[in-house]
């Protein structure tokens, strides 16, 4: 009886280290369940990057009502601000053109570059303006007002890598309405969306 009574609680003995095996292997895929779950909530969340202009600095804005016509150049700053995604942005040379009620009245490039993780880039871009290129619009009623409307667009195309092993995609578009102030020879206001 000895014997079996050994042999009983030998049986039990590894039933419950079986069982208790069992629960930690539990645990472990639940606990592996919620920390995959939050890094793809937070962490792998890919996020469209900001692509703005920055302050402007008006060198020089002359206008003439009679023809109507102007001429303007400013310094300013394009950012890229990767400040949202856990992963580099690197992104195509693009351009930014600046219109009159549609026109075109003057084009910057951006040369292709990398915006690194969690930071925004910003650079420097001098401007020239002039309404050469417009017809048959109503600028001389816009410079008549005392304030000249110009919007500036632009689209760059890129991948942002996260953890060096997902890619994707992402476009970040740019549409800035700049106000300037034909009396003044200043900007009056820059809005971006």
């Amino acid at each position: 009886m000895g014997d079996a009574e050994s042999l009983h609680s030998a049986d039990e003995l590894k039933r419950q280290k079986k069982i208790k095996l069992a629960i930690y292997i539990t645990i472990f895929v639940v606990f592996q369940i919620i920390v995959i779950t939050a890094m793809s909530l937070t962490v792998m969340k890919v996020k469209t990057p900001r692509f703005r202009l920055g302050n402007i600095n008006v060198q020089s804005f002359e206008s003439v009502q009679a023809t109507p016509s102007f001429d303007t150049k400013f310094t300013t700053q394009i950012k890229i601000k990767n400040s949202a995604n856990w992963g580099s942005y690197k992104f195509n040379a693009a351009n930014v053109t600046f219109l009159f009620q549609g026109a075109t009245v003057g084009l910057i490039n951006i040369e292709k570059g990398k915006a690194g993780w969690l930071s925004t880039i910003k650079r420097n871009a001098e401007v020239s303006l002039n309404s050469s290129a417009i017809t048959g619009s109503n600028l001389g009623n816009e410079l008549s007002s005392g304030v000249l409307t110009l919007n500036s667009v632009g689209r760059l195309n890129g991948k942002v890598a996260i953890m060096f092993i997902m890619k994707k995609k992402k476009a970040a578009n740019m549409n800035c309405t700049i106000a300037f102030d034909v009396a003044a020879k200043a900007l009056r206001s820059l809005e971006c969306k």
